[in-house]
């Protein structure tokens, strides 16, 4: 099988995962990779960010560790700083690297969210290289790129930087699930729902606010029921820590899940994380709590 070959059995293989498990894929799962012809393609390395398996030519993926010795960052322009090995321009890492971008090849970019956590983007192109500040400029694409090249793109830099954009947007909303489901110890803060595919971090403050940034103290794990409640103002949380359901939804009469799932949590305390510095922000739930009980009428 040919090196391209071996590059898109990897990008149907972690789309398969990402299904399975989620946009956030854990390091052991990436390190086992999948087999090809009886041999194991792993798609990150056990030590450095540029990597190639043994049976490809060049590199397959590049990776941003959470706590890497490399400060690789999304830059104002919509660009991705990805920082050389080292610093010789000549590391055959570094050489690896600037043939895909000369030829055009797809690559996978892992970036780091928390130990042992990666969010994978692909394919993504090295478009630039900067020995002065050793570093490569990359951009996300779409799977059309390579499925259909034959469509002509106007702007193609201004399609990858679009796309590149949100896969920003993307890397800081898994970073804050991450952080606040284990906080809250992967469970539900109302419910105690310990399923975490079922389970979303919840901004108190929303993030198109300029005060909703993506902080554990601004965040509450809940089940997608009680985020959707959340979000619809069904349920208030209170400075104190409380559950307050609507009046209106209190006085309703339905099945057994508005009786048990809504209206038994009326007044009682919501879980809190362990570590009192991450508890919700008192402040922020008085907002929130407020714009609550302005829509709570009969």
């Amino acid at each position: 099988m040919s090196d391209y070959q071996i590059r898109l059995k990897a990008f149907d293989w972690l789309e398969q995962q990402v299904q399975i498990h989620g946009e956030v894929l854990p390091r052991k799962l990436l390190l086992e990779g999948f087999i090809n012809n009886g041999e194991k393609v792993s798609l990150i390395s056990p030590a450095q960010g540029i990597f190639k398996p043994r049976m490809m030519v060049l590199p397959l993926s590049i990776t941003t560790s959470p706590k890497g010795p490399y400060e690789d960052s999304f830059r104002e322009d919509g660009f991705l700083d990805y920082k050389y090995r080292g610093t010789d321009p000549y590391h055959r890492d570094n050489v690896g690297l600037r043939a895909t971008m000369k030829e055009q090849i797809p690559l996978i970019y892992f970036h780091g969210i928390e130990v042992g956590k990666y969010v994978p983007s692909w394919p993504v192109y090295i478009v630039g290289d900067d020995p002065s500040s050793l570093s490569f400029k990359a951009l996300v694409d779409d799977m059309n790129s390579i499925l259909q090249p034959e469509i002509a793109v106007v702007d193609e830099d201004a399609r990858r930087k679009y796309i590149t954009t949100n896969v920003k947007v993307r890397l800081h909303q898994s970073s804050f699930r991450e952080k606040v489901l284990r906080a809250y110890q992967s469970q539900c803060s109302l419910c105690r729902l310990k399923h975490i595919e079922l389970l979303d971090a919840a901004h108190i403050i929303p993030d198109s606010d300029p005060q909703g940034k993506p902080e554990v103290t601004n965040g509450i794990s809940l089940c997608k029921l009680h985020h959707a409640a959340f979000d619809s103002f069904i349920i208030g949380l209170t400075p104190d820590y409380k559950i307050e359901i609507r009046e209106d939804i209190l006085e309703e009469t339905d099945g057994p899940m508005l009786q048990h799932g809504l209206k038994e949590l009326h007044n009682k305390k919501f879980v809190l994380p362990t570590n009192q510095n991450q508890w919700p922000n008192r402040e922020f739930l008085d907002i929130r709590y407020n714009k609550f009980k302005g829509s709570n009428r009969v």
